[in-house]
């Protein structure tokens, strides 16, 4: 069979694709084709077959495999930028014509890897090179035995991290190198992200398309075109989001601590109203601060330059004092920002720490921008030129103290002061101390809502709960409280906070021992460390209550753990397998497999950091 252009319903250009393609059709495609041409006949006269013409077959690649249109997203996400960048990837290749399946590495069966031809991961890094807690079990399997040989795969990795790590974006490279030892064929070469995405996730995405696109032009086979279907309604989006945040304004702004307390803890409202902004327990709430006005004009002096000269940042064109004090990052250093700085300045010493890994972990460890001007100086360039080797100033992502249902337009946060001397200079937390030392009812703070799929309240109600939050960790659990409150939800809840001292440091007690009151809450412990002379903590109070709390797992209540990442949340990690091993009578290893079911189905969910 060979199509010819004359009285057909194709031009030049369509017949020879189509003659290419010829033999790697199959009879039902043939036939279907033939079809088609025939039923156009009677609007153009005589589509030709002629079976006396040879077939040309030169352009038909040697043993072509017709290639899927079906694309696997993973995504390992902690926070929940993995995960909403995995669905805005879903998003656009449906829009190309593509068949998406999006999911979290903890949902996917990894016996199906071997079905998969086009795989897209997308995974943060979390702490020190360590993968988030939803993709551990994948992370696991596919650099275990047990892994396939995936010679057929084509896939591609974004990975998310920080710079300020050392093991930045450490997840994403195992994932791209495990892949592509196990045989894939990369479809677009790795991304890797710092903080400031946006730019190098569409980037990746881009190549992406053009990857699959490449693939299916060179061994595509011909589908019959269906029509499309009516897109879905969608509800309305708000128009405020991580690349537009919404300026919403201070209502109220407390200090939770009482006098004579070490810490501060500030309780911060801000209005919603007009924004269109919506959320639920367990999300997060983005805030783009400001640096330290005192820090900023001790670099403006250090430099010597003119605060109002002009210099762009982001593509953004502002005065180096706009620069520094909201564009850009100066009270943390990162070893990439050293190092761009050692290619403008030829001070020896600078030089010498940048060819040492060990020095500069060592000196960028609570140090600031000024402690590297003033460690190098002079510097002989162009404030365009220094500005230019600047990280944009991260958005600061805190778990949202509250439930909008309790709340309408409104959204709460829980934020500790960070403040400490180091160096032989006092230091403080930008977003925290902007908080606790320049924010008035009355003004305005550039925010965002993040969504976080990976911590909410279960489905059903009746759910019995678990919660373990000391310090500002307490935050989402207000959220929770308020929420259950609201929906009068029946289930059993038990909290476990802790800090310091009770008397200055019991945050929200007053709501607390009001919800335990009306049935709300149904139990709750509390550890403050400093009120004895041995220290004691939520994992410590856990442990007193064991037989209960395995008790309440049994029942099939769901964990929640919030707060520090490095010490918390392990100590109570290693209480939990401790307390299954005993009161379940399980060997080590079975009781880490239980905790490790129990992640699988969503029963033991953590928002650290």
């Amino acid at each position: 069979m060979q199509l010819q252009v004359m009285n057909s319903p194709f031009n030049q250009e369509q017949v020879e694709l189509l003659n290419r393609l010829l033999p790697t059709l199959t009879e039902s495609q043939k036939v279907w084709l033939s079809g088609y041409l025939a039923a156009t006949q009677a609007g153009y006269a005589n589509v030709t077959a002629a079976p006396e013409a040879p077939v040309v077959e030169a352009a038909a690649p040697v043993n072509v495999k017709p290639v899927s249109k079906d694309v696997t997203i993973l995504f390992g996400s902690q926070t929940g930028n993995a995960q909403g960048l995995a669905n805005k990837a879903g998003k656009e290749l449906e829009s190309r014509g593509y068949k998406v399946t999006v999911s979290s590495m903890s949902d996917f069966k990894p016996n199906s890897l071997k079905k998969v031809e086009n795989l897209l991961i997308v995974v943060s890094t979390h702490g020190e090179g360590d993968p988030p807690d939803n993709a551990i079990s994948f992370h696991e399997f596919l650099h275990g035995k047990r892994a396939p040989k995936l010679d057929e795969l084509r896939y591609s990795v974004l990975s998310l991290g920080d710079s300020s790590y050392e093991f930045f974006c450490h997840t994403g490279k195992e994932f791209d190198q495990r892949l592509e030892d196990l045989g894939g064929t990369r479809l677009y070469p790795r991304i890797d992200c710092d903080l400031d995405f946006d730019e190098p996730a569409a980037e990746w995405i881009a190549g992406v398309l053009a990857g699959l696109d490449e693939a299916q032009a060179a061994g595509v086979e011909p589908v019959q075109a269906q029509e499309a279907a009516a897109p879905a309604p969608q509800a309305l989006e708000s128009a405020y989001s991580r690349t537009n945040p919404f300026k919403a304004e201070v209502l109220e702004n407390l200090n939770l601590n009482g006098r004579g307390s070490n810490k501060e803890t500030r309780h911060l409202e801000l209005s919603l109203e007009g924004s269109g902004l919506t959320f639920e327990p367990g999300d997060a709430l983005g805030v783009y601060p400001e640096n330290d006005p005192e820090l900023v004009d001790l670099i403006l002096e250090a430099v010597k330059w003119d605060a109002n000269e002009k210099v762009t940042v982001n593509n953004e064109e502002v005065t180096l004092k706009e620069a520094l004090s909201s564009r850009v990052e100066i009270a943390t250093l990162t070893k990439p920002v050293v190092e761009k700085a050692a290619q403008l300045n030829s001070n020896k010493d600078l030089q010498s720490l940048v060819s040492n890994r060990d020095s500069i972990k060592a000196y960028i460890d609570g140090r600031d921008l000024l402690d590297l001007i003033r460690d190098f100086g002079p510097w002989e360039v162009s404030a365009q030129e220094f500005a230019g080797i600047l990280r944009k100033m991260p958005v600061r992502l805190y778990s949202i103290a509250s439930s909008l249902v309790a709340n309408p337009d409104e959204v709460h946060l829980t934020i500790g002061a960070v403040r400490y001397e180091t160096h032989g200079r006092h230091r403080k937390g930008v977003a925290s101390t902007q908080v606790a030392e320049r924010l008035q009812p009355g003004d305005t703070l550039p925010v965002y809502i993040q969504k976080n799929q990976n911590f909410r309240l279960p489905q059903n109600p009746d759910t019995p709960i678990i919660m373990v939050g000391p310090g500002t960790g307490v935050a989402p659990f207000r959220a929770f409280m308020q929420e259950r409150e609201e929906i009068g939800a029946e289930g059993k809840s038990w909290m476990f906070f802790g800090d310091q001292h009770f008397v200055t440091d019991f945050l929200y007690q007053t709501e607390w021992q009001k919800w335990i009151k009306d049935g709300v809450l149904t139990r709750m412990d509390v550890a403050f460390s400093r009120d004895q002379e041995e220290k004691v903590y939520v994992q410590n109070r856990m442990q007193e209550h064991s037989k209960e709390l395995f008790q309440w797992l049994e029942e099939g209540a769901v964990v929640y753990v919030c707060g520090d990442k490095n010490h918390m949340a392990k100590d109570v990690n290693n209480t939990l397998i401790d307390i299954i091993e005993k009161e379940g009578g399980l060997s080590r290893e079975k009781a880490e497999a239980y905790l490790a079911d129990m992640k699988q189905n969503k029963r033991y969910q953590r928002d650290v950091y």
